[in-house]
């Protein structure tokens, strides 16, 4: 197992944590992580825009002219999508664009992000946030004692309520529970940090199972 340093919201050592390496060591699978990041974003789209069809648009009951005998072409109804104000041909209806994506699929995106990021030296682990109240200010203060710059992933315990409210004003920062952590957030994040309670590792898996 490899080991970062252990840092308290001053940004002092206070020791060092091991990364699992099956969690944090594995040669990162760029495929996998396109595919799954791309079922995730998929899965966000609303899936809510429609056009009404030659049934649905109002108007348009009685044919326009006889069938025979005019010159002009024969027509049923003035709401035929090849009439303006018509009816849209084929056009879109509300739907889901989820993807279904296997979860040992979304497991070795999540395990070569994060890997990527530890390969970089772009994970940091502390020993705890200990907000007493929540405060914006010491939030950015801890980030900047921590070195870090651009978007930031803090992953926290949802038990830590003063920590949650002290990030959440912060527009450069995205906080998430260990059980939300995903490939996508830690792909668009320059810097991820951890707690000692929210790192996470196989053991810990094993115990859950």
């Amino acid at each position: 197992m490899s080991n970062v340093t252990l840092r308290n919201r001053n940004g002092e050592s206070t020791g060092s944590v091991d990364l699992d390496q099956n969690i944090f060591g594995i040669e990162p699978n760029v495929p996998v992580m396109h595919q799954v990041v791309t079922a995730q974003l998929a899965a966000r789209r609303s899936g809510t825009q429609s056009t009404k069809t030659r049934s649905e648009v109002r108007g348009g009951g009685a044919k326009p002219w006889r069938q025979k005998g005019t010159g002009r072409a024969r027509h049923g109804s003035i709401r035929s999508p090849m009439w303006r104000g018509g009816g849209v041909a084929l056009g879109p209806k509300p739907r889901s664009y989820a993807q279904k994506t296997p979860k040992k699929m979304i497991a070795l995106a999540l395990k070569s992000a994060l890997s990527d990021r530890a390969a970089e030296g772009k994970v940091i682990v502390i020993d705890s946030w200990e907000f007493e109240t929540p405060s914006t200010k010491e939030a950015r203060v801890a980030l900047n004692n921590l070195g870090t710059e651009g978007r930031v992933l803090v992953v926290v315990n949802r038990e830590e309520t003063n920590t949650w409210k002290s990030f959440a004003n912060l527009p450069f920062v995205h906080t998430l529970s260990a059980g939300e952590l995903n490939a996508y957030d830690i792909l668009v994040s320059d810097w991820v940090v951890f707690t000692k309670e929210t790192l996470p590792s196989s053991i810990q898996k094993e115990e859950q199972k």
